[in-house]
């Protein structure tokens, strides 16, 4: 039983407006809002599953969920981030020469890992595809855990293989019992620091199930064991939820509703006639109610209906008449409402409508700002993917390429400052859209002659390319446009 406040008295004229606005029990409007508080891992656990379900489901099936999860992807990743080493030339005591030398060196071999299947557990992706999967499993499932293990194989350069591990794999045994420090897969000590994860095997094997504990750390050398992709809203929470969560149900009814609206569109397009009989008495008596001859059916499976001719006279028995099918369809509010929702949908993904449904038809400036809002959360997303999961990879790499000798750095392994000065990247993807190329070159070219930017970053950012290599690059070509210049001088001569 609930008890009444007292909410008498000055003292309490404040709870009292609380009461009457956002914190009233009696108005309607919050008769389904919650007014109990729960924690992260209550909240987000026992919906879990049920959320990622939905979510897969949309993203397989409605075209307004794939094509925002997609259109994400491919700004956030593309093709792949790739890796620019930037080592600190100036805590090492190493000339910016040797600095470009060795950065070059540790570049040409990652690519010989990262552009190469082995680099994949299950070896059929490589580091870019492997990106993709896993930012695609962020969005829909809310996180995506993927393992660092070691494993030897005939043929391959390194033994640091990636794995990913699905959501729903990562749940409390059942052995554990009511245990708060285990919670939807997540153990945590008592000072609140996640320690370990708990794996089941594969759900869809005939295997008996079985849990495996995972540290999150190594013991001896505080190795990452367990990456995890994840968006983190709440202090203390474990779990990911999926991107589509708060616009799920907006999407479904528009999933429903566009195609209620084909359907009735399609319907509008067939010129379809219904035989009405006023009377019991004409029943049997006129058109309609004899089986159709075969050669004028249109549907043998349907022997009464009947295809109608050019200038065909139709003779129609006292108390029938024709009632033609008028769906008044399409429907010239359907573009303004899908249009509405739309701009709801992406408030809440951070896509700006032009943008989750590719609809640049308004001004240049509409569309650019458009452009620019997107981009300020792709490259948000960027940089949290860089941090849990390239970097991380990236300096696993490196331990295993140092240790094998491939990468000659001294003092990497004695001291914890020169590895980190050795472990400096950066990652470069997809760049931000032109709307106008032209002012788009300016404004870099501007923005390098005023000392705000490089051109190394201009070009990464701008084409996603490396300066260095267009410089050389269009020395070879400046160098063949003269031998080709000359050779058609000395023919004309």
């Amino acid at each position: 039983m609930k008890k009444k406040l007292n909410i008498e008295g000055k003292n309490n004229k404040k709870i009292k407006n609380y009461l009457n606005h956002g914190a009233s029990q009696r108005k309607n409007v919050f008769k389904d809002m919650p007014d109990v508080l729960n924690s992260p891992d209550v909240d987000i656990g026992y919906a879990k599953r049920i959320l990622m379900a939905r979510a897969r489901e949309m993203y397989k099936g409605n075209s307004l969920g794939l094509g925002a999860i997609r259109k994400i992807r491919t700004n956030v990743i593309g093709p792949g981030l790739k890796l620019k080493s930037v080592i600190d030339d100036e805590f090492l005591g190493i000339t910016p020469e040797e600095k470009e030398q060795l950065e070059k060196k540790i570049e040409k071999i990652w690519r010989l890992w990262a552009e190469n299947t082995e680099c994949d557990s299950a070896r059929f992706s490589n580091f870019y595809q492997i990106q993709s999967l896993a930012f695609i499993t962020s969005l829909i499932d809310g996180e995506c855990f993927t393992l660092l293990p070691y494993r030897k194989r005939a043929g391959e350069l390194f033994e640091l293989k990636i794995q990913l591990v699905e959501s729903e794999r990562c749940c409390n045994p059942i052995s554990s019992g009511y245990d708060n420090r285990i919670m939807n897969g997540v153990e945590v000590n008592e000072k609140g620091e996640v320690v370990a994860y708990w794996f089941v095997n594969d759900y869809y094997s005939v295997k008996p199930i079985k849990w495996q504990r995972v540290e999150a750390f190594g013991r001896k050398t505080g190795r990452k064991n367990v990456l995890v992709v994840m968006e983190k809203e709440r202090i203390g929470q474990r779990r990911g939820i999926p991107l589509l969560t708060p616009v799920m149900e907006d999407i479904l009814q528009i999933g429903r509703y566009t195609k209620a609206e084909l359907m009735a569109a399609v319907v509008s397009a067939y010129f379809s006639v219904f035989i009405e009989n006023e009377s019991e008495e004409t029943e049997g008596q006129g058109f309609g109610d004899e089986p159709i001859s075969e050669e004028k059916r249109i549907d043998n499976d349907n022997k009464r209906n009947f295809e109608l001719a050019p200038g065909a006279i139709l003779d129609l028995a006292q108390g029938q008449k024709i009632s033609i099918a008028d769906p008044k369809r399409p429907n010239t509010a359907f573009d303004g409402f899908v249009r509405t929702m739309a701009m709801q949908i992406g408030t809440a993904l951070e896509l700006p409508h032009d943008v989750l449904l590719s609809l640049f038809n308004t001004s240049y400036s509409a569309s650019r700002a458009a452009l620019l809002e997107a981009w300020k959360m792709y490259k948000t997303r960027r940089q949290w993917f860089v941090s849990d999961f390239c970097t991380p990879i990236f300096e696993e790499w490196m331990d295993e390429a140092v240790a094998k000798g491939y990468i000659d750095a001294p003092g990497y392994f004695e001291n914890k400052l020169i590895r980190r000065a050795y472990l400096g990247c950066e990652w470069y993807g997809p760049t931000q859209g032109q709307l106008d190329p032209l002012k788009e070159v300016t404004a870099a070219k501007l923005k390098v002659e005023e000392g705000f930017s490089t051109r190394t970053k201009e070009a990464a950012e701008m084409n996603g390319t490396n300066y260095m290599d267009n410089i050389k690059q269009r020395v070879i070509e400046e160098k063949q446009r003269g031998e080709i210049g000359g050779t058609k001088v000395s023919n004309d001569e």
